[in-house]
């Protein structure tokens, strides 16, 4: 949904359903059910802030800001979503980062290697305990179904553009500043034809993309795969 018109002191909301829940509604078995919500910030340039200070940047984001029409396309919807804290005594947020120990992630179709492991890090900056609504025991993953998937696991939805998405599990280190994942990526069979659809126009190479997504944290990382 979006917010399409705040000129006013009316807010008008356009909530429309993605591709993935028509279809589920069009079932018309009963099965559908709209069983929660997440809000977030994709249009907000933050640096207004920075450049102007709290008060008018404010201002200035509340009255300039241009509001992007829903969207039908669930892989394409709700890019930085907001995070909730149940803490009431937290008194600021912890600097965390996102890393990719392999960046970009290569793969040759006439290799005999038809799986890279992707080792993933969740760390705070300061080496502080990370505040436990911040934890991810599971990052979602993103990736081209046509020519990626994951050993040993399903996505749990794939959209119509053929990103899916996957959930992983990750572990936390016993001092708590950290989280890890190791993803076994497996590139899939596909034809010649469809190689040279995809190809970066003047070379010989696939360019898709992985994208990480903390489910807790809400932090996000794009590492670039090349497949030749």
């Amino acid at each position: 949904m979006g917010f399409l018109d705040h000129s006013t002191n009316n807010i008008i909301v356009d909530a429309v359903l993605t591709d993935l829940g028509r279809q589920a509604l069009a079932r018309n078995d009963g099965s559908f059910s709209i069983y929660q919500f997440a809000l977030g910030d994709d249009e907000i340039d933050y640096g207004i802030v920075r450049e102007f200070g709290r008060t008018v940047g404010k201002e200035k984001i509340e009255k300039n800001t241009p509001v992007m029409e829903a969207l039908t396309v669930g892989s394409l919807g709700l890019k930085h979503p907001l995070v909730s804290i149940s803490n009431e005594f937290l008194t600021h947020m912890p600097t965390m980062t996102l890393t990719a120990k392999t960046n970009p992630i290569t793969f040759d179709r006439k290799s005999n290697v038809s799986i890279n492991s992707l080792g993933i890090e969740i760390a705070s900056q300061t080496g502080t305990t990370i505040e436990y609504d911040l934890i991810d025991p599971e990052i979602m993953i993103e990736i081209n179904h046509l020519f990626l998937g994951i050993v040993g696991e399903s996505p749990d939805i794939r959209y119509t553009d053929n990103i899916a998405v996957y959930r992983f599990p990750t572990s936390q280190s016993a001092t708590g500043d950290a989280i890890t994942a190791k993803i076994p990526i497996r590139l899939k069979s596909f034809a010649t034809s469809t190689f040279n659809t995809y190809s970066v126009a003047g070379s010989s190479y696939i360019r898709t993309y992985v994208k990480i997504i903390g489910v807790n944290s809400g932090l996000t990382k794009t590492i670039e795969v090349r497949i030749s």
